[in-house]
């Protein structure tokens, strides 16, 4: 039987349901105005260069590998790869943990009903586990998933961006729309939340792995990664312009903004409307895993069978050859963190657990793409004779420009996230969580390295 292939359009769909996450469009909001200047300037010096050679690698070197794969080739025998793989897998169950806290509060909102702790524990772990088993099956057995939820997350941000321009102009804009509000702001509280726009712009790489469901991935990637990247860097700012048109900057929830959002601007707290976007919502974070767990799970089964990663991480399953160790060690890392929140929740009740996780997962992620950009260098050094079917262009100059600023970009970018800049206690008490986490996964992976460093 002929294995199914991705036509363009779906590899498109692909691309907007791994990289356009709907549930960071409320944490960026809540930079206020100056959310559209970072965000430009985030397209201009990170999505397009990050696109481009997303393009150029993922072109050249075709496989499940991703990041790992290029970083390894640009770096043999170094611990780099490793690390990158490390990190980009164990960012996966922290944001699974942080998004499957978000679905009980979606279900209170979506029937009006209040879940008690174990009723929500119980469902946070089923959205776990519901991702984890459909990740043992390929990428084209799950597109028809990819593509409803990518059409869902379109319309849930053009249906924000929508009303908040009718609710600002019938209404009045709840913030202030003076032209200075839109300069950029270098508070603190504001450069903490950048991390969320690169974080928003990151994922080409993905789709790069599902090459081998792609009827000419040459071609494909590049033209869905360029279009992709246009489309989604639309998509969230209309989205964040309907959720300042309707919410005070200082009252914008982290979790829950977009939905806070419909809420205000609708006029109504419940009903069959409210519920409905709940409940889209809530699939959209479905679509956000599911799609990221084929990606990551291939990259660490590969790192696996190179022994850079525990071999479980390298158990395939005999029907389908699907990496199904690594899923397994998806569900079980996030539901042990799962309820470690639920703990949280009654220990600190008033700790926030969707930021704690999601910045946390946030560090990490960035930090596995810390190699990718210098190794596009180096492999265009070392191995210039590779054809490329796709090319970044421009000269020397241009190449280490489009390469290092990103890079630089994603290093501060982790400093205003995980480095309390202030000592403030409101500031220890968010951002040392988020030192101490980063630290200990950190020092766990290079222990980790190190074993399996020693038995190669």
């Amino acid at each position: 039987m002929e294995k199914k292939k991705f036509s363009l359009a779906s590899v498109l769909l692909s691309v907007i349901c791994v990289v356009f996450v709907a549930e960071a469009a409320a944490p960026v909001a809540a930079i206020g105005n100056s959310q559209f200047f970072w965000w430009i300037f985030m397209i201009v010096l990170f999505l397009v260069p990050y696109g481009l050679i997303s393009s150029e690698l993922g072109t050249t070197y075709e496989g499940d590998g991703g990041l790992y794969d290029w970083v390894n080739k640009a770096y043999p025998g170094s611990k780099w790869g490793a690390r990158a793989s490390w990190w980009y897998w164990l960012n996966f169950p922290l944001w699974m943990a942080s998004l499957a806290v978000m679905c009980p509060d979606l279900i209170t909102i979506a029937f009006g009903v209040e879940i008690g702790l174990i009723p929500s524990l119980l469902i946070q772990l089923a959205f776990v586990w519901v991702v984890t088993f459909i990740a043992f099956f390929p990428v084209c057995d799950n597109i028809i998933i990819l593509n409803v939820c990518a059409v869902i997350k379109i319309a849930l941000a053009v249906l924000v961006g929508v009303m908040g321009l009718y609710f600002g102009f019938k209404n009045g804009f709840v913030n202030d729309m003076s032209a200075r509000t839109f300069l950029p702001s270098f508070d603190l509280d504001s450069l903490s939340y950048i991390s969320v726009i690169i974080f928003n712009m990151l994922g080409f790489e993905v789709v790069c792995t599902f090459s081998g469901d792609m009827t000419n991935p040459k071609k494909q990637i590049p033209q869905a990664i360029v279009a992709g990247g246009i489309l989604i860097a639309a998509i969230y700012l209309l989205g964040g312009f309907g959720i300042g048109a309707a919410i005070p900057t200082d009252e914008i929830s982290a979790d829950s903004g977009l939905i806070d959002a419909v809420v205000l601007m609708s006029g109504k707290e419940g009903g069959l409307f409210i519920g409905a976007v709940a409940m889209l919502f809530m699939v959209t974070l479905f679509g956000n895993m599911i799609s990221w767990s084929l990606g990551v799970n291939s990259t660490a089964c590969y790192a696996a069978e190179n022994n850079d990663m525990p071999k479980i991480f390298a158990k395939r399953w005999a029907k389908n050859d699907m990496p199904t160790g690594s899923a397994l060690m998806n569900g079980i890392v996030a539901s042990v963190i799962v309820l470690l929140g639920g703990v949280m929740s009654v220990v600190a009740p008033e700790s926030e657990l969707f930021w704690s996780f999601f910045a946390l997962n946030l560090v990490l992620f960035l930090m596995s793409y810390l190699p990718v950009f210098p190794a596009f260098l180096t492999l265009r050094k070392k191995d210039p004779n590779t054809e490329r079917p796709f090319r970044v262009p421009g000269g020397p100059l241009v190449l280490k420009f489009m390469a290092w600023v990103p890079w630089l970009l994603i290093v501060v970018s982790i400093i205003f996230t995980a480095v309390p800049l202030s000592f403030d206690a409101e500031t220890l008490a968010g951002v040392l969580p988020i030192t101490i986490g980063a630290i200990i996964c950190i020092g766990i992976g290079e222990a980790l390295i190190s074993l399996r460093a020693k038995k190669r």
